[in-house]
């Protein structure tokens, strides 16, 4: 089964094809972090005319590297949430034009299922299995018994990690993206600076009082006139921040024992937890390759493979080629909604 896919719910505009869930034949990303370096972070209406002007092209070039005819194109998929809302637009749009226009099934996936599937560009996954999604928007813990089925056991309860660590890069002043670059920096210094042990009831996660420790701390040393490190402030920062991440997620191994750990979002592209993660957990984890963690077509593709299969069902287009949804699948055991 062919699959084309479609991601644009914040800065990059994607199109991948995929087959079967299993291969991934084309993945085009076009990426708009020079644009939003000169502002410090992402500008919802910018990114939204970024994606109008390159959609078009990443679609040809997608199906141009696949090497596959149009016509053997058996499913689309778009993602349709969360995310800015005018940059969803577009890749929806898109989306239901091309089906429109070549008669294919679309399906609308939602933005953090991708991410979960985006381990199976590697390998397939095995259940039941515990999903780590870290990310700017998302830190939280599902467990799955198998395929799209999901029951999330933990989330945030105020910043995510992703968002932490971009609000610490600002303040050290180390540009946009922040994460990326606190994440190299730290590993030229020493966690030497106190920081807060936060232990939570449960699975939840919390990253507000960590990222206010760090300001307050910063502010100290500058009203002292103290010399400040940046990189022990980072390193500091991103060991308690992941100490945060081993602890919970190894509270949810030792009640759930799942046969898989799978990692996902961006930060899944860190370095530190690439290093660490296999001495602190004793349990077979997947992570995928680092062009995979960060927003991408394929893995909207690889997610709707498995939706499909179960969910045979996707959206319809009246006769004036609007589209309307014919199911809606529940993703979380606490009632929220995989397609909004």
């Amino acid at each position: 089964m062919n699959i084309l896919s479609v991601e644009t719910s914040c800065d990059e505009t994607s199109v991948a094809i995929t087959q079967d869930g299993t291969r991934v034949l084309s993945n085009v990303v076009l990426s708009q972090i020079k644009t939003h370096a000169l502002y410090g972070g992402v500008v919802p209406e910018i990114a939204s005319r970024e994606h109008v002007e390159g959609i078009t092209r990443v679609f040809d070039q997608a199906i141009a590297e696949a090497g596959i005819p149009k016509e053997a194109i058996d499913l689309v998929a778009v993602t349709q949430g969360p995310g800015l809302i005018g940059s969803l637009l577009v890749g929806i749009n898109a989306a239901k034009a091309f089906a429109y226009a070549h008669d294919i099934p679309i399906i609308g996936v939602h933005h953090i299922v991708g991410h979960i599937y985006a381990n199976a560009t590697k390998q397939p996954l095995e259940f039941p299995l515990l999903a780590l999604i870290i990310s700017g928007g998302h830190t939280e813990l599902i467990y799955m018994p198998e395929h799209m089925r999901f029951e999330r056991l933990g989330k945030t309860q105020d910043d995510a990690i992703g968002e932490a660590y971009d609000k610490v890069a600002r303040l050290l002043d180390l540009g946009y993206p922040g994460g990326p670059k606190l994440d190299q920096l730290a590993h030229t210094g020493t966690p030497s600076i106190p920081m807060p042990n936060v232990a939570l009831d449960g699975y939840d996660f919390s990253y507000s009082g960590l990222k206010s420790h760090v300001i307050n701390t910063l502010h100290n040393l500058r009203q002292r006139r103290e010399a400040i490190e940046p990189s022990d402030v980072a390193s500091s920062f991103q060991t308690a921040a992941f100490k945060q991440i081993f602890t919970q997620t190894q509270k949810a191994i030792e009640t759930f024992h799942p046969k898989q750990l799978v990692i996902a979002g961006g930060v899944a592209g860190n370095q530190y937890l690439r290093t660490h993660m296999h001495t602190v957990w004793d349990v077979p984890i997947q992570i995928p390759p680092l062009e995979y963690c960060m927003d991408n077509a394929a893995m909207i593709g690889m997610a709707a493979y498995y939706q499909w299969q179960q969910h045979p069902v996707g959206w319809t287009f009246d006769f004036n080629g609007h589209a309307r949804m014919d199911f809606i699948q529940k993703a979380y055991t606490e009632g929220e909604e995989v397609i909004r």
